[in-house]
């Protein structure tokens, strides 16, 4: 992979340097071609070539003769020039700024000399033509001087199309030398990033660290929280499946039980021999255990949606004193549990919760509840209200400091209580309610001395 980026990016190097030589060419021989398509006529008058041959612009003839009109001789003050005008032999007819030291007739070869070099006095000269006469264009001091070169075009095609292939084979090796060291560099990281990816997709979400990252440190940190963030994700998918698992396992346990009973009773029912007692007894037997069943199902289900956040609360403002006084009544007008003891504190007359009042209910009935079942009969329990908790403790024989960190675990009972009653999932479900309401649960016991719980909202 790394030598595939490596190849490419390198490839892509050398394509633009070839297409970058390839346009300056052309545009090269594009200003060539059209500089010598320019009119003389549209030339600024920039360079004494320019100036000499547009200069015919400003001759006329008068009285078969040439005559340099007032924009003329203005044009030649102004570019610093002179001018000696030749009729067909040679011979000055007419001047215009010219020196004393001038010729008055010049021969062809004087004429050839004159164009191709300057002279002692360095005058530069241009030459042009207007009519059946010439005219010679002195500038005297010219920063301009004319150097001749003579050349075969066949060879100079050749010569320049050597030296185009040449630069370009240089630029070429030179963009591949340069393209491999850079493409090295850039796409090292590159190719360990795609291997990164590779490894999340694999599931391995070990954070790692890249030596010598360059630019691509902060992509390379956002990588390692991403892994962090799976692997925490997978820890959770685990410990969700595990218990889900853990779940099903208990469940189908806890249901085999009944179902054995209810089948069993079931069966003694269709005997014919049965009194109408015992057909009623049965009967009662199968009640149980359905309800038992229903109740289990319908805590596995309760459990489930609050784990899952699919519990929809509805939500009322409560004045909490008087909620949880009418708990307290009802439980001890049950006949279960009207011999029990209940103490009531309120420190919150005035406090309110929002909070789902029958979610609250079951939760705080799970406690109290869990409170008398799992103790003697001569517990004492106490309730007490205040502005932000509510807190519940029993002088039972409390929990052992073993059994504390699972007493919130599904269908976990303690090895100290000898009492089944229920499904299993009380403390859980009360648990999951406090926290779906923003609120938390701690549990503080001591074997001997009792069990307190105190229940948390978070205003």
């Amino acid at each position: 992979m790394k030598w595939k980026l490596t190849l490419r990016y390198l490839i892509s190097i050398l394509s633009i340097v070839f297409i970058v030589s390839i346009v300056n060419t052309i545009i090269l021989i594009a200003l060539m071609i059209s500089q010598q398509d320019e009119n003389p006529e549209d030339i600024i008058h920039d360079t004494g070539e320019n100036f000499t041959r547009s200069f015919y612009q400003h001759l006329s003839i008068e009285d078969n003769r040439p005559v340099v009109s007032d924009t003329g001789k203005y044009a030649l003050t102004q570019f610093g020039a002179w001018l000696q005008i030749l009729d067909e032999n040679g011979n000055v007819i007419a001047s215009e700024n010219a020196p004393d030291s001038a010729s008055t007739h010049y021969t062809p070869i004087e004429l050839v000399h004159k164009y191709k070099y300057m002279d002692n006095d360095f005058n530069t000269y241009f030459i042009g033509e207007f009519e059946d006469y010439s005219y010679i264009i002195g500038v005297p001091n010219s920063k301009q001087e004319r150097t001749i070169i003579m050349a075969d075009p066949k060879k100079v095609l050749t010569y320049v199309s050597k030296f185009l292939i040449a630069i370009i084979i240089v630029d070429l090796i030179i963009a591949c030398i340069v393209g491999f060291l850079f493409s090295t560099v850039l796409t090292k990281p590159v190719s360990r990033l795609i291997e990164r990816i590779s490894e999340l997709k694999e599931r391995k979400f070990q954070p790692k660290k890249m030596k010598r990252p360059g630019v691509f440190k902060h992509v390379f940190a956002n990588l390692n929280d991403v892994s962090e963030t799976l692997q925490a994700h997978e820890n959770e998918r685990q410990k969700l499946e595990r218990m889900r698992n853990e779940w099903i396992s208990n469940v189908s346990h806890d249901i085999k039980t009944p179902l054995a009973s209810i089948r069993g009773y079931a069966e003694l029912l269709q005997s014919d021999e049965l009194s109408a007692e015992e057909r009623l007894e049965y009967a009662g037997v199968i009640e149980r255990q359905s309800l038992y069943m229903k109740e289990l199902l319908d805590d596995f289900n309760l459990t489930m949606r609050l784990r899952n956040q699919e519990m929809p609360l509805n939500l009322q403002d409560t004045r909490i004193e008087g909620f949880v006084r009418k708990i307290i009544i009802d439980l001890l007008n049950d006949p279960q549990f009207h011999t029990h003891e209940i103490d009531f504190i309120s420190n919150a007359p005035a406090s309110i919760w929002k909070i789902d009042q029958h979610l609250m209910k079951r939760a705080l009935l799970n406690f109290i509840i869990n409170a008398f079942i799992h103790n003697e009969e001569e517990v004492k329990v106490t309730v007490e209200v205040a502005e932000d908790r509510i807190i519940i403790h029993d002088d039972g024989r409390g929990i052992k400091q073993e059994d504390q960190a699972q007493i919130f675990d599904r269908y976990y009972r303690g090895t100290s209580t000898t009492n089944t009653r229920g499904s299993g999932l009380g403390m859980a479900i009360s648990r999951d309610i406090i926290q779906a309401h923003g609120g938390s649960v701690e549990l503080e016991s001591e074997t001997g001395k009792g069990t307190t719980i105190r229940i948390t909202l978070k205003g």
